[in-house]
């Protein structure tokens, strides 16, 4: 089926769901909405998109629009979510869907209550390397699992930048740091059972660096860094008894491939290229059609809040914090 789709804004990410879009005939751009109706009508002209609207409001009262994309800036993800899902509308939300364990909760309530599907937009999820790397593991391809290692970071330094705002929940973990949890999360194939976590204040308030531990069931450890105040940087390893993963571009595929050591022999196992957000969309749709449950649905963004609310918890008390 082609979902009917309206962009909940004009922001900067929606460019990778329109491209993504004309790459799969399981969605299509029919609306955009803008709280500046001149903005809007720019934004549709410039992309050929059919319908502009002066206000979010009014895109939501689009009888033609099946699903909302909510691009907005962190803070504002949950409370559109659910408004978007009370006026009868799938939802995309763009990660991370919340902060707090009780937000992402709320949410998919008013989904279930909806009858609507939401999903949290990790599109690094569907990626043919990732469900590789998760073959590999269940394969038993390095032997029993023990360490987790993953980093993503950048440099930012932009005055007025919503992730360097606290009011609009910025920070380098919600940023990109919410990355390399999700990463550790799908390769424990479980939720940590407790977590610790530094950061480093800057912006109005918001974590420019942030570094975290995580233990999960059967002695397996995790740690990752993010940050805002570095060279670009991310990568993912996995290391076991028999032996170790890495992927150097594992949270957007561009160079999609994965390094497999045994006895100190490497081998490159092959992926698949392939532009992960529209295979999020075709997932999105699939679930929305019957054919199947959405690859990430309520469990998955319920542990991944519980986690980010857990280690800023950590970060601000200086103690470890269960789960």
């Amino acid at each position: 089926m082609t979902l009917r789709w309206g962009l909940l804004s004009t922001a900067r990410i929606n460019g990778a769901i329109l491209d993504a879009a004309h790459r799969t005939d399981a969605a299509a751009i029919v609306a955009v909405a803008s709280r500046d109706g001149d903005r809007a009508e720019a934004y549709a002209r410039r992309h050929g998109i059919a319908r502009a609207h002066a206000s979010y409001e009014a895109l939501l009262d689009d009888p033609d629009v099946d699903a909302v994309y909510v691009p907005l800036p962190n803070a504002l993800h949950v409370d559109w979510a659910v408004r978007a899902l009370e006026a009868g509308k799938h939802v995309l939300c763009e990660k991370p869907l919340a902060r707090r364990a009780a937000d992402a909760e709320r949410a998919f309530d008013a989904a279930d209550a909806a009858r609507r599907f939401l999903s949290e937009a990790f599109m690094w999820r569907h990626h043919p390397q990732t469900l590789r790397l998760r073959e590999l593991l269940d394969e038993g391809a390095i032997g029993e699992l023990r360490t987790i290692r993953a980093a993503f970071s950048f440099s930012l330094d932009e005055p007025g930048d919503v992730r360097l705002s606290a009011a609009l929940d910025g920070g380098a973990l919600m940023d990109v740091g919410c990355y390399c949890l999700s990463g550790a999360r799908l390769v424990a194939g479980a939720e940590p059972e407790r977590v610790a976590g530094e950061q480093v204040i800057g912006g109005d308030g918001v974590d420019v660096a942030f570094a975290a531990t995580l233990r999960f069931a059967g002695d397996v450890l995790a740690v990752f860094d993010c940050g805002f105040r570095g060279p670009r940087e991310h990568w993912l390893e996995v290391a076991g008894t028999a032996g170790t993963l890495r992927i150097a571009d594992p949270w957007h595929g561009r160079a999609p491939g994965i390094e497999l050591v045994r006895d100190g022999e490497a081998e490159h196992v092959a992926c698949e290229p392939a532009d992960p957000y529209a295979l999020e969309l075709e997932d999105f749709a699939a679930a929305v059609a019957g054919d199947r449950p959405p690859r990430l649905g309520r469990e998955d963004a319920l542990g991944q809040a519980r986690a980010i609310e857990a280690l800023y918890e950590s970060a601000s008390e200086g103690s470890t914090v269960w789960l």
